[in-house]
């Protein structure tokens, strides 16, 4: 008896975290075609996109490019520290906002790099995702310590990129650009670990769950992003 209702317990527990996942690969998917689809209208319109980034002189930046650029690390630390907060439908509000803001923002790849280019990386970015993601979600193997590393090496990557706006060396910017590959790359896999450790949780409330989900969508959302805009540094052609 007590076999049973230990399997069945652990049945219900893998269906829940199998549909957590599902959930948050949905959002993840939904704010990467809401990106992809604005990118796409707004960098591929020359006209359209100087006069929403460029002010009517054209001797600078406008001033929606400033909201454009700052607005979506304010909802991310305004969804993060009022997680307890927000509704949800206000956190579904901001993760719409989020993919709006985003995809506006990335529209200027379009300008710099080749159709083509952009595209192939776009896949060669899934494809890696989808592998790290799988070994994640798989392995057996704690990446608690190994997530850690991948963030202090972020954090100093960050300091390393302010330091050479002012030095603007080529070799330590390739440099920087070759440990965002890693450290994307590994921050996808530690990611799914932590969401499946989540997803397992078989006491979340319906609201907090939804609410999680968002925000582990957004959270894979902006890791795909960062590990998409990395690999185009690398291997995309300039228009």
């Amino acid at each position: 008896m007590d076999n049973y209702l230990n399997n069945n317990q652990t049945t219900v527990s893998n269906e829940i975290a199998i549909d957590f996942i599902r959930n948050v690969y949905k959002y993840m998917f939904a704010a990467l075609s809401i990106s992809g689809i604005i990118a796409y209208l707004v960098g591929t319109n020359e006209v359209f996109f100087t006069s929403l980034f460029f002010n009517e002189e054209g001797t600078g930046v406008s001033t929606l490019f400033w909201i454009i650029a700052i607005s979506p690390m304010a909802i991310v630390l305004g969804m993060s520290l009022g997680f307890q907060k927000i509704s949800t439908p206000f956190m579904l509000f901001l993760f719409i906002a989020y993919s709006i803001l985003m995809g506006l923002s990335l529209s200027s790849i379009f300008m710099v790099y080749t159709s083509g280019s952009i595209y192939t990386t776009f896949f060669v970015s899934a494809g890696v995702f989808a592998l790290m993601a799988v070994l994640g979600y798989t392995t057996k193997t704690d990446l608690t310590k190994f997530g850690s590393l991948l963030y202090m090496a972020l954090f100093g990557v960050i300091l390393a990129s302010v330091v050479n706006m002012f030095v603007q060396s080529s070799g330590m910017d390739k440099m920087i650009t070759y440990i965002c590959v890693f450290v994307f790359t590994g921050l996808v896999a530690y990611k799914m670990q932590e969401l499946k450790k989540l997803a397992q949780n078989v006491e979340m409330h319906s609201d907090q769950k939804t609410k999680l989900e968002i925000f582990g969508g957004l959270s894979l959302y902006i890791t795909f992003v960062n590990l998409f805009m990395t690999l185009l540094r690398l291997f995309g052609n300039r228009d």
